[in-house]
């Protein structure tokens, strides 16, 4: 008998948690529950007060955690695009990524799967993913967007799109196909929060998606409204505590919406972040010293991110969950918290059993394929990893428990049962046949 991929995945743990893994959670609410997927731009897993941070500000997505499930070792790709498509597509990137600021809109995504549901859907914040390409977000799947950067970098003349605006101050956004208008002096997070809440004004007495791609916190490290130095802008690095206060207060007012309407107890909410932080900004986490920001690293700095699941009356609050965890599991999530089956073509596994005190079901690993543009002559490069361990494609082994920089490939006896472990799971993703160039 034939396996399709995610049965093929499976085998790579052992039998009884891998049938475990595959029972269906049991979504049992009034109505299709609501999706609200939230991700913040350049923010790794220090910068929130849930993860120990004493330096940033962030009680909103504090108290979702607290209040639902944090997930401890969440990892995202290592780069804006390539997380943004496996995040929409459940896939690993080698199976459908095609270059930097691009989605082939082809793809399967979650917003295409809830649409064909009758879920009303809706997208704001930052894009990146079809260049000059107005109708490319309702391909994609969302009724109604509010968005910024639809850049054409290599544009063959002059266009509209061959500047992107800013996202901050008097941002250039585009609003269902039309740019807006009157957005001088305004905050692009504020519009995007404000075209949130509209759309669940108008919506909420039907299921609904809000997917949330966060333009804060990204640089340029612009000040934030009510700060000191608003009016004559410039942007510094000493503005990025307040970027991320502000980021959490938009957070909360989506929040605040939802509760509005009283919609807590039929939405899951996901909030995470696209890669790590800014390799300009240094936090300070106890336990851990200083972390540098690693964007673009395939280190835990560069992919280590936040992670949490609100689901009031479904999800236990003060959950926890230590398995490792990837946004491949993100689209399998949504579709089985919304009763549809999870989709052959996923390469994650749902987190409902785990964020509902399940972790035995946890799979206990992740995989990772990740270049910046499959386009360039630079092969992918893949790892496979566990909490402590990680083994990348070209056989250098890390403990991570040691050494979260690898700054020393491990060898020797001692290590040897985790690089077989690891590298079976390698084997039975990338062979028998290296997966081919994408473009």
């Amino acid at each position: 008998m034939r396996m399709n991929r995610r049965e093929m995945l499976g085998t790579c743990i052992a039998a009884g948690a891998a049938a475990a893994a595959q029972q269906s959670f049991a979504v049992t609410p009034a109505s299709k529950p609501n999706i609200v997927v939230i991700l913040g731009d350049d923010i790794g897993h220090e910068c929130y007060g849930a993860y120990g941070s004493t330096l940033y500000q962030t009680p909103n997505f504090d108290a979702l955690a607290r209040e639902g499930a944090i997930f401890t070792h969440a990892y995202s790709q290592p780069l804006c695009t390539p997380s943004r498509v496996q995040l929409m597509t459940g896939k690993y990137n080698f199976r459908n990524y095609t270059k930097f600021g691009e989605l082939n809109l082809a793809e399967p995504t979650f917003a295409k799967m809830l649409k064909a549901a009758g879920y009303k859907t809706c997208i704001a914040g930052k894009w990146q993913l079809t260049p000059g390409n107005l109708e490319g977000p309702h391909t994609a799947g969302f009724d109604d967007y509010l968005l910024w950067h639809f850049l054409e970098e290599k544009s063959e003349k002059e266009s509209e799109f061959s500047d992107r605006g800013s996202r901050y101050k008097s941002p250039k956004l585009y609003k269902n196909g039309e740019k807006l208008e009157d957005t001088e002096g305004k905050y692009g997070p504020d519009l995007c929060d404000e075209f949130i809440a509209n759309f669940i004004d108008q919506h909420h007495d039907k299921p609904f998606l809000v997917y949330y791609p966060m333009m804060l916190v990204h640089a340029p490290y612009d000040p934030v409204p009510g700060s000191p130095d608003w009016e004559k802008g410039g942007a510094n690095k000493k503005n990025f505590p307040d970027m991320v206060h502000y980021m959490d207060k938009s957070i909360g007012r989506l929040v605040a919406t939802l509760e509005k309407h009283n919609l807590r107890e039929n939405t899951l909410i996901i909030v995470t972040g696209d890669n790590g932080t800014g390799r300009e900004i240094e936090s300070p986490l106890p336990g851990r010293g200083t972390i540098k920001g690693g964007k673009g690293n395939m280190t835990d700095a560069g992919t280590h991110v936040a992670f949490a699941m609100n689901w009031q009356g479904h999800i236990k609050p003060g959950t926890v969950v230590n398995a490792p965890i990837d946004f491949s599991y993100v689209l399998p999530t949504i579709a089985e918290a919304t009763g549809h089956p999870i989709p052959e073509y996923a390469d994650g596994q749902s987190l409902l059993p785990l964020a509902t005190g399940h972790e035995e079901r946890a799979r206990g690993w992740i995989f990772m394929s990740y270049a910046r543009d499959p386009a360039s002559p630079a092969d992918y490069r893949h790892f496979a990893r566990d909490e402590r361990w990680k083994l990348y494609a070209d056989g250098s082994l890390y403990d991570l428990s040691k050494d979260a920089d690898e700054l020393s490939p491990v060898t020797g006896p001692d290590s040897d049962a985790s690089r077989k472990k690891l590298q079976v799971i390698l084997d039975k993703i990338l062979k028998p046949s290296q997966p081919p160039s994408p473009m």
